[in-house]
């Protein structure tokens, strides 16, 4: 049955994507499910994002602007639709990250946003939401367009080894997520580098943070809670941030000796190993 749930297109981004997917579509003279089988996918998923109850991803607005010849308007509309679904509080950090020239960063336990792979991602938020989950995951994957942009940011991240070991969704997952960190560990402006378990106490013993650097805006610090995140330019903040960082990266690994310690443990903790019930991941 089609779903003719009305929306209020002012509503939000969500909202307003999902009415003019039924505009359009039908100014075009196409039911759901044809247009479903043009963009290759079910007439119920495009019913669930016109009525705004799925998230669209990029991959199908482009598919809807080449079927319905829009001039890329969904293409455009998607990205303030995926930065809609990030949490209220994150909304403004996002922002900020998104015009960073330069973002270095210590993670005390898990790999950071913008170095996730989309499996590492789901499995992580999958743990604390259970609703929503597809348009947090999008989000997320969103958030990580800046490192592909021609001038992306630097971007250089000291990652605790629990990092590494800390599974996260299963050694299959792991294992990709490690490979992916080691994959953009070849990008000239991404270094990373892992702080061992053997250097014992460190600068970053009391929890991850974030510095920010822009070209007109002022430097600031961002942390979090497990309520929410906290940005502040305080320059006395950032000095003791920066301080903090140089610490962290002098007590690393070089970022050779890293990408050496990320294969080992990849190999070692995940890599051809029987499951529990006998098989062998692949």
């Amino acid at each position: 049955m089609v779903n003719i749930r009305n929306l209020d297109p002012s509503a939000s981004p969500l909202d307003y994507y999902g009415s003019e997917l039924r505009r359009l579509r039908e100014g075009a003279g196409l039911s759901q499910s044809q247009l479903g089988e043009i963009l290759f996918c079910t007439g119920s998923l495009v019913g669930q994002i016109e009525t705004a109850r799925k998230v669209p991803t990029r991959e199908f607005s482009e598919r809807v602007d080449a079927a319905l010849l829009t001039g890329g308007f969904f293409t455009r509309l998607v990205g303030l639709v995926l930065r809609s679904q990030l949490p209220t509080w994150f909304r403004p950090y996002a922002e900020m990250e998104a015009k960073a020239t330069y973002l270095c960063t210590f993670q005390a336990q898990l790999v950071h946003g913008l170095l996730q792979t989309e499996e590492y991602a789901r499995a992580l938020m999958g743990a604390r939401f259970e609703s929503d989950l597809d348009g947090l995951v999008a989000a997320r994957i969103e958030r990580q367009r800046i490192m592909d942009r021609e001038h992306p940011p630097l971007f250089w991240a000291v990652m605790s080894e629990a990092a590494l070991r800390q599974e996260i969704g299963g050694r299959e997952v792991m294992r990709q997520q490690l490979a992916h960190l080691l994959g953009v560990q070849e990008r000239e402006w991404v270094k990373l580098q892992i702080l061992p378990f053997e250097v014992g106490a460190h600068a970053g013993s009391h929890g991850s943070f974030t510095l920010l650097r822009f070209e007109d805006d002022p430097d600031l610090v961002y942390t979090e809670d497990f309520v929410q995140g906290h940005m502040t330019v305080n320059s006395a903040a950032f000095k003791e941030g920066s301080l903090r960082y140089d610490h962290l990266r002098a007590a690393a690994l070089s970022v050779e000796d890293s990408s050496a310690l990320i294969t080992r443990v990849m190999e070692e903790h995940y890599g051809d190993q029987p499951e529990p019930g006998g098989s062998a991941l692949a």
